[in-house]
C-alpha cells in the first residue's frame, strides 16, 4: 500500500503578485451572476458527490451485501460460461442493505423486483461439499427468515462461508404456494444434453419424493425438453469435476434414495442414442470433453514471437495424438518427422531441450509448468527432414567451415551416429567442401564470446550433448605451421572495440602463427596479406596484447612473442593477439561472409 495520499484536483493554479496600492481596482467581490452557468452546475455535483461519498462512508458499517442465484442465473451460466455444478457466484451481483433489516422484507422487495410472490418463494443455503462441488443444502428455517439480514450474514460466516450466498427457489407453475418439505422430499437440478448439437443446457428444478423412482418423472423431463412423452432417455448424475470427472448413469428402475440421490443434486439427462453416432454420444463423454479441452497456440521454432495457429486438443491426447493432429494441420504425411519443444512462459521463449520421441505421455504434461497449478498454452514446433527417432539416434551438428577465401564461411548441417569421434566429423565435411589442396589437414575449435575456447584433438569422442545451436569452427590449417620451429607459437588472434573504455569483443577469432624473434611490423604485413585489407583501412588497426580483458598496446618495434611468455595465465584464452577496430562493428573491412550450404 502508497503511504503517499496524493488529492486530484480539478483546478488550474496560477500565482499573481498585485502591488498593495493597486489591491481595490484589481481584487473586487465575486457575485454569484459573475459564474458561468456550466461551471456552477459542476461545482454542485462535485459537492454533492463529496458529501454522497462522505455520507456512504460515516454510513458504511451498518451496511451489508448477500448474494441470490435464481434460476435465471443458471440458466445464463450453464452451458456458456461454465459447465459443471450450477452458479458462478463471482457473475452474480450483490444486493446492498441494511443489517437490520428482516430479511421477510427482502423477501417483500424481491416480489416488487422480480414479480415473485412472497408465498411463491423459497431461499436456500449453499454449502461446499467433500468433493468440492458447491450445492443448495436446505432451506432457510421459519426461524431463520424472520432474522435481520445482518444475522443471517453471521451465521453463513459461522458456517466458513466469506459472504451470505443463497438460492431462490420459485414455486411450480402447477401450484399455488410453495409445497411443505417433508423428510422424504429432495429439490434436484436438471441439466439437458444434445449429443448431436455438443450443447448443455440448464433446464429448471424438480421437488420430488426420495422414496419415488426416476421413471417416473420421464415423462415431466420429456415435457420440459420438448420431446414426445414416450422418449427413450438417459439419466446421469453429475458428482463431481476435480480432480476428475464422475458422471454415472443413474438406474431408473431404483428410489432416488437408493440411488443415494438427495438435496442439491444434479441430473443430466439426454435422448439415448448407439456410441458411434456422435463424437461425443453421451453426457459422461461430453463432461470428459469440456474438461480436458485445451486450445494450444503452436508457434514455428523459428519464429518464437508468433503463433502459426491454434489447435483445440485434449489435456488427456498422447504424444502421438498431438503430432497426428499437427501434422493433418499441416499437410503432412509422417507425424514423425515433427519434433516439439516446450515454452517457458516468464522468458517467453522455447526451452532449450526439445521434447524427445514419446518422452513425455500427454498433453497435459507437455503444458504443465513448474508449479503444477500452472500450464502453459504454446508449443514450438519443427518440420525435420528426417523421422525423430531416427534423428535421436544421430548427433546433429552445426559446422562452420572457414574457406581458404578470406572472410568467407560457410555452415553444413552435419549428422552423425551417437558415439563418432571428430575424426569423422571431418572426413564427412571433406566430402561437404572444397579445399585448397587434396592433403589439407582440417582444425577444429569452438569459439565462446568470440574468443577461441577450446580445439578439439581427431580422436577425442564427440559429446552427445553438444548443442547443434552452437556452431563448431573448421579451418583449413596452413602449410606454414607445418614448417613451425621449436620456438615459433600459435596464439589466438581476436577483434575488439573500445567501448566505455571497456573492450568488447566481436566476430570470430581465429589461429596466427607468430616466429621467434617476429617483431610486430612483419606480423602485420602478414595479418593484412592473409585479410586482404586495403592499406588506408588497414591504417585504422590498432595491436595489443590482451590478457584478462586489458589490453597492452604494441608498438611496431615489439617482439610479440615476448608478451606471451608471460606466467600466471590460466588458459591460453585468457591471453591473445588483440586487433581493435575504431569503425562500427558493421562496417568492418574483416567482418566474415555467412552463407548456408544449400
Amino acid at each position: 500500500m502508497n503511504p503517499l495520499k496524493f488529492t486530484k484536483y480539478s483546478n488550474a493554479y496560477m500565482l499573481v503578485y498585485i502591488r498593495e496600492s493597486d489591491k481595490e481596482k484589481i481584487v473586487c467581490d465575486l457575485e454569484e451572476t459573475d459564474i458561468n452557468e456550466d461551471l456552477k452546475t459542476r461545482l454542485r455535483k462535485e459537492d454533492e458527490d463529496k458529501e454522497n461519498k462522505k455520507k456512504e462512508k460515516a454510513e458504511a458499517h451498518m451496511f451489508t451485501t448477500f448474494k441470490v442465484a435464481r434460476d435465471h442465473d443458471l440458466a445464463a451460466q450453464i452451458g456458456r460460461d461454465m459447465f459443471f455444478d450450477l452458479v458462478d457466484y463471482e457473475k452474480i451481483h450483490p444486493i446492498r442493505v441494511l443489517k437490520d433489516m428482516p430479511f421477510n422484507q427482502v423477501k417483500e422487495e424481491f416480489s416488487k423486483e422480480f414479480g415473485i410472490p412472497v408465498h411463491s418463494q423459497r431461499f436456500w443455503w449453499w454449502s461446499k461439499r467433500q468433493n468440492n462441488t458447491y450445492r443448495p443444502t436446505r432451506p432457510l428455517t421459519q426461524q431463520e427468515e424472520s432474522y435481520t439480514v445482518g444475522q443471517l450474514k453471521d451465521a453463513a460466516i459461522r458456517m466458513n462461508s466469506s459472504e451470505l450466498r443463497l438460492y431462490l427457489e420459485v414455486v411450480q407453475e402447477n401450484h399455488l404456494t410453495l409445497a411443505s418439505r417433508t423428510k422424504d422430499d429432495i429439490l434436484l437440478f436438471f441439466k439437458l444434453y444434445d449429443p448431436e448439437k455438443e450443447e448443455l443446457r440448464y433446464v429448471g428444478n424438480l421437488l420430488l419424493k426420495a422414496s419415488s423412482k426416476p421413471s417416473d418423472i420421464v415423462p415431466k423431463l420429456n415435457e420440459i425438453a420438448g420431446f414426445q412423452p414416450d422418449e427413450d432417455i438417459e439419466l446421469y448424475e453429475e458428482i463431481k469435476f476435480e480432480p476428475n470427472i464422475m458422471c454415472e448413469p443413474v438406474d431408473c428402475d431404483v428410489s432416488f434414495s437408493l440411488n443415494q440421490i438427495a438435496d442439491g443434486d444434479i441430473l443430466c439427462y439426454q435422448k439415448r442414442c448407439s456410441l458411434d453416432q456422435h463424437r461425443h454420444p453421451n453426457v459422461s463423454s461430453f463432461f470428459e470433453y469440456v474438461h480436458n479441452r485445451q486450445v494450444v497456440h503452436f508457434r514455428l521454432l523459428e519464429k518464437p514471437k508468433q503463433d502459426d495457429f491454434s489447435l483445440e486438443l485434449s489435456k488427456r491426447s498422447t504424444y502421438d495424438d498431438v503430432v497426428e493432429k499437427v501434422a493433418q494441420h499441416l499437410g503432412m504425411d509422417d507425424p514423425s518427422k515433427l519434433r516439439l519443444t516446450q515454452h517457458i512462459p516468464h522468458l517467453q521463449q522455447p526451452k532449450h531441450q526439445y521434447i524427445k520421441y514419446r518422452s513425455i505421455d500427454h498433453l497435459s504434461d507437455m503444458l504443465l509448468l513448474r508449479n503444477p497449478n500452472q500450464m502453459s498454452d504454446i508449443l514450438y514446433y519443427e518440420i525435420l527432414d528426417i523421422p525423430l527417432p531416427e534423428l535421436q539416434g544421430l548427433i546433429t551438428l552445426r559446422v562452420a567451415f572457414h574457406q581458404a577465401t578470406p572472410n568467407e564461411v560457410l555452415f553444413h548441417i552435419i549428422r552423425l551416429p551417437k558415439g563418432s569421434a571428430y575424426s569423422d566429423l571431418i572426413d564427412d565435411l571433406k566430402s561437404k567442401v572444397k579445399l585448397s589442396r587434396s592433403d589439407a589437414e582440417l582444425r577444429l575449435f569452438q569459439v565462446n564470446n568470440n574468443k577461441i575456447w577450446k580445439v578439439y584433438q581427431p580422436t577425442e569422442k564427440i559429446d552427445a550433448v553438444h548443442d547443434p545451436n552452437v556452431p563448431l569452427h573448421v579451418e583449413e590449417i596452413p602449410e606454414e605451421e607445418k614448417s613451425a620451429g621449436p620456438r615459433d607459437r600459435l596464439v589466438h588472434v581476436v577483434h575488439f572495440f573500445k567501448d566505455n573504455q571497456h573492450i568488447q569483443y566481436y566476430g570470430v577469432p581465429f589461429f596466427f602463427l607468430i616466429r621467434e624473434g617476429e617483431a610486430l611490423s612483419d606480423i602485420k604485413v602478414r595479418i593484412q596479406k592473409k585479410f586482404e585489407v586495403p592499406d588506408e583501412q588497414f591504417l585504422k588497426w590498432k595491436f595489443a596484447y590482451v590478457a584478462y580483458n586489458r589490453p597492452d598496446y604494441l608498438q611496431d618495434s615489439d617482439i610479440v612473442l615476448s608478451r606471451f611468455q608471460q606466467k600466471n595465465i590460466y588458459g591460453p584464452w585468457e591471453q591473445s593477439l588483440g586487433l581493435e577496430h575504431s569503425d562500427m562493428p558493421t562496417k568492418r573491412a574483416n567482418q566474415m561472409k555467412w552463407r548456408q550450404n544449400p
